[in-house]
């Protein structure tokens, strides 16, 4: 008995739709046999397409990102949230028997609790969600962007009040300084720092040298690096002297080093490094190791400036997927491989002239007596 195929059945084609003409059979081979049931099933109406369907409901470019600070999530990042330490060091208090939930002691890590239902006591102390902070800190060289340092050298958060657990929001190395944002609102700082949000920020950067239009084309263009393909989204000079220019680079996507690495492949040497912008945030008068506290206004326009930047990258992302197809369509003909030219073809193509070639040939020649040349007189 021939198995059936519901799935390209005669009656049908790949989307579910009625076939106008009648499939034709393979050559040397007996014609499709239609069975009763895919008869039935041609002559019944077509299932609705994709198309027709509801189509998904599209994000405004006004709505806001939902915070996950009050929906359900694992109990060590709850208790990071609320200043008990790193997720690492919460871990061990839940491993050591210390916090108890809903009455009942957590013995697993990963546990899953809602912050609005679930009563959370870490020795005996109910757990208060921290208020959220956020601090514009002017970094100075020789300051680190971590929380912890085993060597015990100086951080930024040393620079800010310890009255809530905070962390910085992105990198600057030791050598840089400038502007740097300091919170504990981990969905704001996770939006700002990841680059499928795209937020600018704005350097001014002292380089060596000074710097031509083929180095800015170049930044612009984009180059290669250990990283990957790295390029600035721009870059202008704002003062140039006879040994060094000062410039203003834009980035959306920052790497480690990124904008040291970038000018020392195109070499030159950067001198001095300093942050001045976060999106809408500048650095404005702020003096170099103080901090100040940000208004509300000031994080309702960096939020609205992660979603911006969202649809702004939401929309270039086509457009470079596009031209990319373009450009891996193009292949060259398939065929010889071009011969590397050596130096008497270089010579000759210069000269015009034919350049000598020399025959071997591994047949012994014959002496003139008739005699063989190797074992001969």
């Amino acid at each position: 008995m021939p198995r059936r195929s519901y799935k390209n059945s005669p009656g049908k084609n790949a989307s579910g739709a009625k076939r106008t003409g009648a499939a034709k059979p393979k050559r040397g081979g007996r014609k499709p046999k239609t069975s009763r049931a895919t008869s039935l099933a041609s002559s019944q109406p077509s299932a609705p397409k994709k198309s027709d369907a509801k189509k998904r409901p599209q994000r405004s470019a006004g709505a806001t990102i939902a915070s996950t600070r009050d929906q359900p999530q694992r109990l060590q990042r709850l208790l990071a949230a609320a200043g008990f330490g790193s997720r690492r060091q919460c871990e061990t208090l839940i491993e050591e028997g210390r916090v108890e939930v809903d009455g009942e002691i957590a013995a697993e890590l990963g546990t899953i609790v809602d912050p609005k239902t679930s009563k959370v006591f870490v020795d005996g102390v109910p757990l208060r969600q921290q208020k959220l902070v956020y601090y514009a800190v002017n970094k100075p060289t020789g300051f680190l962007s971590t929380n912890a340092d085993p060597r015990g050298r100086q951080r930024v958060i040393d620079l800010v009040p310890n009255s809530e657990r905070v962390f910085p929001v992105g990198r600057l190395d030791q050598s840089s300084q400038g502007l740097m944002l300091l919170t504990n609102d981990g969905d704001l700082a996770q939006q700002l720092s990841h680059p499928k949000y795209g937020v600018r920020k704005v350097y001014r950067v002292t380089v060596a040298g000074k710097i031509d239009g083929e180095t800015m084309r170049n930044m612009r263009k984009g180059i290669y690096i250990s990283d990957g393909f790295v390029r600035v989204e721009g870059a202008k000079i704002v003062k140039s002297r006879a040994r060094a220019t000062e410039m203003e680079i834009t980035l959306r996507e920052g790497k480690n080093r990124e904008i040291r690495r970038i000018l020392a492949r195109l070499g030159h040497k950067v001198q001095v490094l300093r942050r001045i912008a976060i999106g809408p945030l500048r650095i404005g008068d702020l003096p170099v190791g103080a901090h100040r506290l940000l208004s509300r206004d000031e994080v309702a326009r960096l939020k609205k400036a992660v979603e911006h930047s969202r649809n702004e990258v939401a929309e270039e992302d086509p457009r470079r997927r596009s031209s990319g197809a373009k450009r891996t369509a193009k292949k060259k003909p398939a065929g010889k491989r071009r011969r590397a030219e050596s130096r008497n073809d270089v010579t000759a193509r210069r000269t015009r002239r034919k350049p000598p070639t020399t025959k071997f040939s591994f047949k012994p020649r014959k002496s003139d007596d008739g005699g063989s040349i190797i074992g001969g007189d």
